[in-house]
């Protein structure tokens, strides 16, 4: 276990030595530290400092060619970081690295994965006693967070928030100056992260020993909390935004259900589970296996269905390796179901076989891909799809892999213009937004297919039994 500290550093002369030394001196017992500084322009003679600690004792020194903000020196050594944990340390000695320990404790007990240290939980030690103003604009943009974000944080700008290296890899940090405290709130509010907050000692510094957060800080804080409040995934990460956005698409995510549900058995094992919009039909069931190779999934699949005793939360990579089907031989599976997840793989044939292998005789597999290989396009590319297919194609594959196909049937015709459209036409990387909102105005022409199986549809759905 290794903890990275991530120090950003503007023009801290006077305190920067006192500040790494501190660091330094922390016993974390069996965790490794090392200590990312930043150097964010400084004009008064901490670069040269930091030149002389630069690689000794564990310290690594970036230097920005020019003064960015905090919030680009924090995103640089977070990028630098090679930690399994990451903390962000002032150089100003308001806050003290002994509270690191309290800081980790619920990260290492496996009941977080982000910590704050609250500044107005009460510390132990207490804390200088400084500006009223200052204090109650913190309270304030605490509470703004708070009804964005629907948390109960009482300190959101802090400094001290340590974090898993998952966290911090999908942070994607944009804010140059102090929006980075909000921004980086609002995204693991919005990722489902584990939030925890524990008291920590504080001993500000005036505005004539360097403080530099002012009044224009607290605009830009509101500013970025409009922004992100409403953040999705990493702009580059589209399967995360396209799952997202159709999470929002229950009545539709209801109705896909219907389609496959009579053909589970009790003990089921789903392929792909993602952020959960199918898992939550299932967790009824006698045990259910929601698996998938991404960690932010199953971190928040677990916090979303960990607490519950029948579902387990695994990550089984495809084709299967044989410690796997070991594992999954325990588990005594009668049901796979995997949705819009074969595509992604590039051996299908190869995982329909294991999942042959993992069902009993009799146990059935409810299988959902993209069809018709005309609509390949952008959005396709996007979301790292090797293929489409074709219902003969499909039918032949899935029998061929010792599987008995009992079913297999085209569905979601109204969408195959807007995909063929966004996809093929407008060359899309990603579904807009208000168009997925409106498919849902689009589910009475879905029932249809209820009735008669369309002769075309933008999915395919196989429901097959082991011979």
């Amino acid at each position: 276990m290794k903890l990275s500290i991530v120090m950003p550093a503007f023009n801290e002369r006077r305190t920067i030595r006192e500040i790494v030394a501190k660091v330094l001196a922390v016993d974390l017992g069996e965790i490794e530290k090392e200590l990312v500084i930043v150097d964010d322009g400084s004009t008064d003679g901490t670069r040269d400092i930091l030149r002389e600690l630069d690689g000794k004792n564990g310290v690594r020194v970036h230097f920005q060619p020019q003064n960015e903000g905090k919030g680009a020196a924090v995103w640089t050594g977070m990028r630098h970081s090679t930690g399994d944990l990451v903390v962000i340390q002032d150089a100003d000695l308001e806050y003290d690295p002994e509270e690191y320990k309290v800081l980790l404790h619920p990260i290492l007990a496996g009941k977080a994965d982000i910590v704050y240290g609250s500044r107005f939980l009460g510390a132990p030690h207490g804390h200088r006693v400084l500006y009223f103003w200052h204090s109650l604009g913190n309270r304030i943009l605490t509470l703004f967070s708070n009804v964005f974000t629907n948390l109960n944080l009482t300190d959101m700008e802090t400094c001290y928030k340590v974090m898993t290296r998952e966290l911090v890899d999908r942070l994607d940090l944009q804010s140059k100056r102090f929006g980075v405290e909000p921004e980086i709130t609002c995204k693991v509010a919005r990722m489902r992260a584990r939030i925890f907050e524990v008291p920590i000692s504080y001993s500000g510094r005036t505005y004539e020993e360097g403080k530099k957060i002012g009044l224009k800080d607290a605009f830009q804080a509101i500013f970025t909390i409009l922004r992100y409040s409403r953040w999705e995934a990493p702009k580059d990460d589209v399967g995360a935004i396209t799952l997202r956005r159709m999470a929002k698409l229950s009545a539709y995510n209801e109705w896909l259900h219907r389609r496959f549900e009579h053909a589970l058995g009790t003990r089921i094992l789903e392929v792909g589970s993602g952020v959960g919009n199918q898992t939550r039909y299932f967790i009824e069931k006698e045990r259910v296996v929601a698996s998938d190779i991404e960690p932010h999934y199953v971190r928040e699949l677990t916090a979303k269905f960990g607490a519950r005793a029948n579902v387990r939360v695994a990550s089984f990579r495809f084709p299967l390796t044989e410690a796997d089907r070991a594992d999954l031989a325990k588990e005594s599976i009668d049901s796979i179901v995997c949705l819009n997840v074969l595509e992604h793989i590039e051996d299908d044939k190869g995982t329909l076989a294991d999942f042959a292998a993992v069902l009993p005789s009799g146990g059935r597999l409810a299988l959902l891909v993209p069809s018709l290989k005309a609509l390949y396009g952008t959005l396709d590319i996007h979301l790292q799809h090797f293929r489409r297919y074709e219902k003969d194609e499909l039918t032949a594959l899935v029998a061929g892999t010792g599987l008995e196909v009992e079913s297999v049937r085209f569905l979601n015709r109204p969408g195959v213009f807007g995909w063929w459209l966004n996809s093929r036409v407008l060359k899309r990387k990603l579904l807009p937004k208000q168009q997925l909102s409106a498919f849902r105005l689009l589910l009475p022409l879905l029932r249809i297919e209820e009735k008669a199986a369309p002769s075309f549809g933008m999915s395919l759905l196989v429901i097959a039994k082991k011979r």
